[in-house]
């Protein structure tokens, strides 16, 4: 269904597993980063009626994804930590075309934040089909759900700003750009991406 071309190492999983402070952490300050893009992408295009219809209530839901996990960090008497460079991300905003129309440059914006919710989503489903823990396993079923929504809506989107056969043709460049950092960048399991 999200269309990646490289599945995650499956040790990342246990990698997480061990980690569960800094994976929380990482995992807290992602919602967090989804909202601020959800808000950025309505001020940037406020003329957009359905992306400021769509996004605004994603950046509520966004913004109560980061509170569940401050609770679940909080009810393991563990700290939120620092935030970290997400190398994943940085090396996807490499790939976004610069220059172009306004509506290229959207278009662009919702396919990063579309291939972003789409890995989260992957990840999440195997949190939560692979953790020991049952309460664990729920959490993040619940977050699955959410991302693959969320994924959908950018591509969505995506199309209708840009074009279906221009955005599925430079959706399948964004596909391929993903696949290669993921061959690149190391499981690590204080990481969501």
């Amino acid at each position: 269904m999200l269309g990646l071309k490289l599945p995650t190492d499956p040790r990342w999983v246990n990698l997480a597993e061990k980690s569960l402070e800094d994976i929380l952490t990482d995992h807290a300050y992602c919602e967090q980063k989804a909202a601020i893009s959800c808000i950025s992408l309505i001020q940037g295009h406020p003329k957009r009626h359905r992306l400021v219809r769509e996004l605004s209530p994603i950046v509520t839901e966004e913004w109560g994804h980061f509170r569940q996990v401050l609770n679940e960090l909080d009810s393991r008497n563990l700290e939120l930590g620092l935030q970290r460079k997400d190398e994943y991300v940085n090396m996807l905003l490499q790939f976004q075309r610069k220059g172009g129309s306004r509506e290229q440059r959207l278009v662009e914006k919702l396919l990063t934040n579309a291939l972003i919710e789409a890995r989260s989503c992957e990840r999440f489903r195997l949190l939560s089909l692979h953790l020991e823990e049952d309460a664990l396993k729920k959490f993040y079923h619940t977050f699955m759900v959410s991302e693959a929504g969320h994924y959908r809506l950018f591509l969505d989107l995506a199309m209708e700003y840009g074009g279906e056969e221009k955005v599925k043709l430079r959706w399948q460049e964004y596909l391929d750009y993903e696949k290669q950092i993921m061959e690149q960048l190391e499981p690590r399991g204080d990481r969501m991406h």
